[in-house]
């Protein structure tokens, strides 16, 4: 009888192991309560969470930030030259007006794209604000994704559903990255955290 017992319970131990191999891995990071995987897909190819973080401004929490690339990259020059699949995620932390949204997309791209390179990629930047003005808003707990898919283009989506067609100027994509990558970065101490150099 005692023997029998002690089978069960090593066969449910091994199927209770089992299972939990079976499960998803937990996220790799998490940032104040948002959390972001390992790895992603993007045009059918997995991407790895190149590094997350925290945007804030005088102190309070907008969103929570992930870089998803081919390979991890430290070097902003590098991740630019990407040819493959890319991801910026954004999770919100507070909600947020698409006027505001849109106000602070620009300021960065204007901090950190020459005048000459804002002309190039002009009517991009266009059919990015119509984007923007086409939501009534971000809400805190919404996952923006803006993605670069080889061959298409810039594309957003919001909550799983895409915001209008792509954006097909890589150009485009790279200002966008430059947002937070670039040399005048929006947050000084988020750069790092996607660059994966944070401590």
């Amino acid at each position: 009888m005692t023997t029998t017992r002690f089978a069960i319970k090593g066969l449910l131990a091994g199927a209770i192991l089992t299972v939990a191999a079976s499960l998803p891995a937990a996220a790799a990071v998490d940032i104040s309560g948002y959390k972001f995987e390992d790895t992603t897909k993007v045009a059918g190819k997995d991407l790895k969470l190149n590094g997350a973080g925290m945007r804030t401004k005088f102190v309070v929490k907008v969103y929570a930030a992930g870089l998803y690339l081919p390979e991890k990259k430290n070097n902003t020059a590098e991740i630019l030259k990407e040819e493959g699949p890319r991801r910026v995620t954004l999770q919100m932390a507070r909600d947020i007006s698409s006027e505001d949204f849109g106000k602070a997309f620009m300021d960065g791209l204007n901090e950190n794209i020459d005048k000459a390179e804002k002309q190039r990629i002009v009517s991009q930047i266009s059919k990015m604000g119509e984007l923007f003005a086409s939501v009534d808003g971000l809400k805190k707990g919404d996952v923006l994704h803006l993605d670069w898919i080889p061959g298409t283009g810039t594309q957003a989506e919001l909550n799983g559903q895409k915001l209008g067609g792509p954006i097909p100027d890589i150009n485009f994509y790279n200002a966008i990255l430059r947002i937070w990558l670039g040399d005048k970065p929006v947050d000084r101490s988020l750069k790092p955290a996607l660059l994966g150099e944070a401590k």
